[in-house]
């Protein structure tokens, strides 16, 4: 993840050395010109690599019902939308439940029941979402948890485990809550699939795939034929991709944990002042969302998500569910006009931790997650400054917010940073190049090099392409190599081959 701007390396990388070379030699304009133009096609790889997620086969999903790779990319957006599969009954779906290995037995979870509520945190604690470094794990409260899986009309049915029958332990779980959704003009009833974990000793035995089909058995007997769920990874096909930018709030322990770098050319004590927040919330009428602020709220989401194409649409119970304050798990505000008493605007974020895994020092990163913000009264950049100074009053130590509805707008202004997955240490591929290409640690007195500096660091994949590039280039402009030749040659070193036609 990273807590700073996405900058690519630009005039800042004119003064950092080569590799090898004088000091007071610096690279022209010309060559920054040519690294640039290649690096773009490094920054194209996650792209791609997406792209050939979709195109590959897919053991699972290729026999499901959800739509398929096309290619004819000609094909009219209005051809695609609509049921895939032809309308069905409940009386034809299956009636009893898939069978499992032997030695596993479903079970249904009541998360009311302290016991079984506790059961299932102990499993997502050890065993769900973490990052590629495993270094970062989320840590769902049992309240969250309560929270996230009983709204109004959810249906205890649709929270399944899976046991072992020899010592009743819980191995699996997966979760459907209700979610009215409008879908351009068509509003549905879907279920939401949250939470699907697999304990990590039975990744092999290919349960998720059962959870997905029993899930969607049991929804289907409740006469509901369509789901949405989100995944950190491309599946077919998705209707919509989102990425998490991150807002420092705690800019020092996020360094220390290796959540987001130091910035080149900036101490510490820098860093700290270019991200400190106001002390206090600027909009008059600002203050905690009340129970009797529910209708108002309620008109005010359903006016501001009448322009998207995807929204699920909240009754009046579920905006008091959804958003009214509860402690450790959701915060809201509002904006009272201080002479009318209207609600005119409204902002919301909700509660994850995660575990930081291996660190002596820091044992939970609290984040905080943008959840449902209108602005009506002042503009979203200063609505979403106060919900950022109410979060360091919280003590959260980092801000997420996905580029999604009109967020996108205002994330650079605020001091947002781009982040990838849930939890990486590292920055995306730009960061941790320019990151590198000018810290001095790496280039003085010829004892430290770049390719010693890039197996020191706890790099992605992506961040090691991009480094091993620069290594490369500068390899290459003291006459070692050929450019193409060290990029494509089968001994070249690196991660990734690169096609830089």
């Amino acid at each position: 993840m990273s807590g700073t701007k996405d900058e690519a390396a630009g005039d800042e990388a004119v003064a950092a050395p080569a590799i090898g070379a004088d000091e007071s030699e610096v690279v022209s304009v010309e060559e920054q010109e040519e690294f640039l133009r290649l690096l773009k096609q490094l920054n194209l790889v996650q792209a791609v690599d997406q792209q050939r997620q979709l195109q590959k086969e897919h053991r699972f999903w290729g026999t499901q019902p959800v739509p398929k790779p096309k290619e004819d990319a000609e094909e009219t957006p209005t051809s695609l939308h609509g049921p895939i599969d032809d309308d069905k009954t409940v009386g034809q779906v299956r009636q009893e439940p898939y069978n499992m290995p032997p030695g596993f037995a479903w079970t249904e979870l009541d998360v009311n029941n302290p016991t079984e509520v506790q059961e299932v945190y102990d499993l997502l604690t050890h065993n769900y979402v973490e990052d590629d470094g495993s270094t970062f794990r989320f840590d769902y409260s049992v309240d969250f948890l309560q929270w996230a899986l009983m709204p109004p009309g959810f249906r205890k049915k649709w929270h399944i485990g899976v046991r072992n029958t020899h010592n009743n332990k819980l191995m699996a779980f997966i979760s459907g809550i209700p979610a009215r959704t409008r879908v351009y003009a068509d509003t549905l009833d879907l279920a939401e699939i949250n939470f699907l974990c697999v304990h990590k000793k039975l990744r092999a035995k290919r349960l998720a795939p059962v959870l997905i089909k029993e899930i969607t058995r049991r929804v289907n007997l409740c006469n509901i034929w369509q789901a949405v769920y989100t995944a950190g990874v491309v599946l077919p096909m998705p209707v919509a991709q989102c990425r998490y930018f991150h807002r420092s709030l705690n800019p020092k322990k996020l360094i220390e944990i290796g959540f987001s770098p130091l910035p080149p050319r900036m101490t510490l004590a820098q860093t700290i002042k270019t991200l400190k927040l106001p002390m206090h919330t600027s909009t008059p009428g600002f203050r905690p969302m009340e129970r009797t602020d529910v209708p108002q709220v309620a008109v005010l989401l359903k006016n501001y998500l009448s322009k998207f194409h995807l929204a699920v649409e909240f009754d009046e119970d579920e905006v008091a569910h959804w958003m009214l304050p509860r402690v450790g798990v959701v915060s809201a505000y509002v904006v009272e006009n201080p002479a009318t008493s209207e609600v005119t605007d409204v902002c919301s974020f909700y509660h994850l931790p995660s575990t930081i895994i291996g660190d002596d020092k820091h044992k939970m990163l609290n984040a905080a997650y943008s959840f449902y913000n209108v602005a009506t009264s002042v503009s979203l950049a200063q609505l979403m400054q106060d919900a950022l100074v109410m979060a360091k009053k919280e003590h959260f130590d980092v801000f997420n917010a996905l580029d999604l509805m009109d967020n996108a707008e205002i994330l650079q202004q605020l001091k947002f940073g781009p982040g990838t997955d849930m939890g990486k240490a590292c920055r995306d591929m730009a960061e941790a190049l320019r990151d590198c290409m000018i810290q001095q640690e790496c280039m003085s007195d010829g004892k430290r090099t770049l390719k010693q500096c890039l197996h020191d660091r706890a790099y992605s994949h992506e961040c090691k392409v991009g480094l091993e590039y620069r290594l490369a280039y500068f390899e290459c402009k003291r006459g070692q190599l050929d450019m193409r030749t060290r990029i494509r040659g089968p001994k070249g070193g690196m991660s990734k081959p690169v096609d830089s036609k």
